[in-house]
């Protein structure tokens, strides 16, 4: 099961990315990111405290769906391969189900 859910994790990763960063670059076309790094610039523009002005730039967008995405991968596969085991052992226990199929004469 975890080899499983590994490899369905690991495809479901490379979507995310591959349609954050689709979904990115429709919205730069657009122009939406350049009037949010506008408004940032004007909400923080007297903030002295702050030495490096925040912009939202295709690294951070890309770079944190990745990052996302690997957390996903993790807690994917060890939920699926506990959840599998835990099936398996109240199966054991309960006998699970049994269905018989006959054919109709």
């Amino acid at each position: 099961m975890l080899k499983f859910s590994l490899a369905v994790s690991g495809v479901l990763l490379i979507v995310f990315v591959v349609a954050t960063t689709a979904l990115y670059v429709v919205l730069w076309s657009m122009g939406v990111f350049d009037d949010v790094n506008s408004t940032i610039k004007t909400f923080t523009a007297g903030d002295s405290t702050s030495g490096a002005s925040f912009s939202i730039s295709p690294q951070l967008v890309i770079g944190g769906a990745a990052v996302i995405g690997l957390i996903n991968v993790v807690l994917f596969s060890a939920l699926a391969t506990i959840g599998s085991f835990i099936y398996n052992v109240c199966a054991d226990l309960v006998g699970g189900i049994e269905i018989t199929l006959a054919e109709r004469d």
